[in-house]
């Protein structure tokens, strides 16, 4: 199958033009036979498993009705390994300060303490920026909600 682009419904009736089983077609692209099955059934299909078969087949697979789907997916996926880098970025800032902190309350002059407290700020500040760079706080949904409030559109 040489074909540009294929319409993500159209997997069945490629896989039988091959006379492929469900077994043979998850066996080539890595895919569970159950997976395989959902898409055929027209059940939602992960971005991953999509570039799986679309490399099995040698095409783009494409679904006019499953588009905006597949961008949602995509933004899902940064979204969640953004919030994952805060969350590292968190465990590593409390880590740090009990380091700090356990100085500063063994420190016998307050020295210990201002630079618990410095850590402290630099944190704050570091995890503040790293969270509005990275998450759209000021976004179309927030900005959809405050015209409404603004003009009590309901």
């Amino acid at each position: 199958m040489n074909s540009n682009t294929t319409n993500l419904r159209d997997i069945k009736k490629m896989r039988l033009e091959l006379h492929w089983s469900q077994e043979q077609l998850a066996e080539m692209s890595g895919l569970s036979i159950r997976t395989i099955q959902r898409i055929e059934n027209g059940e939602n299909a992960g971005l991953e498993s999509l570039k799986s078969l679309a490399a099995v087949f040698e095409t783009n697979i494409e679904d006019s009705n499953k588009k905006e789907e597949v961008e949602q997916i995509r933004k899902e996926e940064t979204y969640i390994q953004k919030l994952k880098g805060f969350y590292k970025l968190l465990g590593l800032a409390l880590i740090n300060l009990i380091l700090f902190f356990f100085i500063a309350v063994n420190d016998s002059d307050s020295e210990g303490w201002w630079l618990f407290i410095y850590m402290l700020i630099t944190w704050i500040a570091f995890l503040g920026i790293y969270s509005f760079i990275s998450f759209d706080f000021f976004g179309e949904e927030w900005k959809r909600k405050m015209i409404d409030k603004k003009f009590k559109k309901k």
